[in-house]
């Protein structure tokens, strides 16, 4: 049997590089070894990875020379960046360029980049529809990604550009789902602004690029857009009734008042789903469920996460 080529995943200890690396082990008869990368490789998670039988290297994405000792003798690369844990759009810049010259030093044949829309390119810093942010920016967890993506396409090896819907585990992770409202009934509430709006399990994004390594040549230079299911506000209400056994409405909340909440990112987000309601047809065909299907032949619908994933969303 041939010796199985190694993919190097950073962010393995998060929800979409975890999904790739889970993905890879499971695949035994398959062509490809997952590399783990993290900054805490004796963490937990870490070790869960380890057992299961990758293997776990430490490395930084602020660290470059940490990155071309991590992806040395890799065949391929998923780079990844979180912009919520430290809200620097030009840290996330930076930490791209690290990864993609490190891709290409270290002779990797095949990058993931994990991207997003930079809003900049359809709405302009000087139309008043969406306030621009910190002088430079519409939504900036978007938009550095998106910057990111020249670079990769001259400086790293051939890359994917890999985009995703919005996530459903954020209903558990960031505290999003329904809230009791003052009458005791359940209330689903944010920014739709009466538009669509794409969504995907986490792990389903890691899956989708483990469909992407398996198919290799045929995905360089391409961007994948993709999504679980694409839903209105109703609909999302509607489901987590059904999962929770128990009324759930969707309120609309204005761009404006959701902006003015005041939590860390409160901004941005509304400044995101303002962006997506403007163009929500474009938005919601450059994320394709059909081609996440097609990559993923497992992929969730909101139904399926619900029936998995619902007794852990926190109700207020």
């Amino acid at each position: 049997m041939a010796e199985k080529k190694i993919i190097a995943v950073v962010g393995a200890t998060g929800s979409q590089g975890g999904g790739l690396v889970r993905a890879i082990v499971a695949d035994k008869d398959g062509p490809f070894a997952a590399r783990a990368i993290t900054r805490h490789p004796e963490s937990e998670k870490a070790k869960a990875l380890a057992r299961l039988g990758a293997e776990v290297v430490a490395a930084d994405t602020d660290d470059r020379k940490s990155l071309e000792k991590a992806f040395a003798g890799a065949h391929g690369a998923y780079c990844m960046t979180n912009f919520f844990e430290h809200f620097s759009p030009e840290r996330e810049v930076t930490q791209a360029r690290n990864m993609a010259r490190a891709a290409k030093d270290a002779g990797v044949a095949h990058v993931i980049w994990n991207t997003l829309d930079d809003t900049r390119e359809r709405i302009a810093l000087d139309d008043p529809r969406i306030p621009t942010l910190r002088g430079k920016y519409k939504v900036p967890h978007f938009d550095g990604k998106g910057e990111a993506d020249r670079i990769f396409a001259e400086e790293s090896s051939p890359t994917t550009r890999l985009s995703s819907a919005s996530f459903w585990d954020n209903f558990i992770k960031f505290g999003s789902g329904p809230k009791r409202g003052t009458d005791g009934t359940l209330v689903l509430a944010f920014p739709l602004g009466g538009a669509r709006l794409p969504g995907i399990a986490a792990e389903d994004v890691g899956k989708c690029a483990y469909g992407i390594f398996r198919r290799g040549q045929e995905m360089f230079g391409k961007r994948a857009g993709i999504a679980g299911q694409i839903l209105t506000g109703d609909e999302m209400a509607a489901g987590l009734a059904r999962a929770l056994g128990e009324p759930v409405s969707f309120t609309d909340v204005p761009f404006d008042v959701f902006r003015g909440l005041g939590f860390p990112g409160a901004e941005e987000i509304a400044n995101m789903y303002q962006y997506q309601a403007i163009f929500n047809d474009e938005f919601c065909a450059s994320l394709d469920v059909a081609l996440a299907r097609s990559l993923n032949p497992r992929l969730q619908s909101f139904h399926d996460w619900l029936g998995e994933k619902a007794g852990e969303i926190p109700i207020g």
